[in-house]
């Protein structure tokens, strides 16, 4: 399992993963961050473009915050990068 960080922003026009910023995974989810509906719409966005089951991916902290952990059950960081074909992560100096 690989966890990873990622900043959503819940009541979006549309649902996209924008790339990575300041070492998270930004996304943008259409869901309003009422009762984990936006949780939920992060983790089927993750799974499809991962080309995994929908189980595979949870929201693991921050459930109430805009930043997250996300589990990923059967990938490495590097197999998500590659997958999602996004800039790998960076930190901010």
């Amino acid at each position: 399992m690989t966890d990873i960080a990622v900043k959503v922003v819940p009541g979006a026009a549309t649902d996209e993963i924008v790339g990575w910023r300041d070492g998270a995974l930004k996304v943008r989810v259409t869901a309003p961050p009422q009762d984990g509906r936006a949780n939920r719409a992060v983790e089927a966005l993750l799974a499809e473009a991962l080309s995994l089951k929908k189980n595979a991916v949870t929201v693991a902290g921050g459930l109430r915050s805009a930043r997250k952990r996300v589990a990923i059950v059967g990938l490495t960081q590097d197999e998500i990068v590659r997958r999602l074909a996004v800039d790998p992560p960076r930190n901010s100096a």
